[in-house]
């Protein structure tokens, strides 16, 4: 079953060209994860506001996106951009979907 992940982030203003250099560098982290290439969008227009970015994934299935997340959460320099992404990224949250 495919699952759609959409990570939907709310960047600090001015913090955009930090957000996308630390991107470049989870994209290498999370490729050694097994972790599907993402497709970045910035919000226009709709519910969220213009310092809103959404990340999504479609994975193969729900254990292979808790597999990878399983390894990537003990990869420490995962945990090192994690740590740093706190200064960019004011909230995060995760939604997922099944495709019909």
């Amino acid at each position: 079953m495919v699952v759609v992940e959409m990570s939907i982030q709310k960047v600090y203003p001015g913090k955009w060209e930090a957000l996308a250099e630390i991107d470049k560098r989870f994209d290498v982290v999370e490729k050694r994860h097994g972790f599907p290439p993402p497709k970045r969008m910035n919000s226009i227009s709709g519910v969220y506001d213009m310092n809103t970015t959404v990340i999504m994934r479609e994975w193969d299935s729900l254990a292979a996106m808790e597999a990878a997340y399983e390894s990537l959460f003990t990869d420490s320099e995962q945990q090192a951009l994690m740590e740093e992404v706190g200064s960019i990224i004011e909230s995060s949250r995760m939604e997922l979907y099944m495709p019909r």
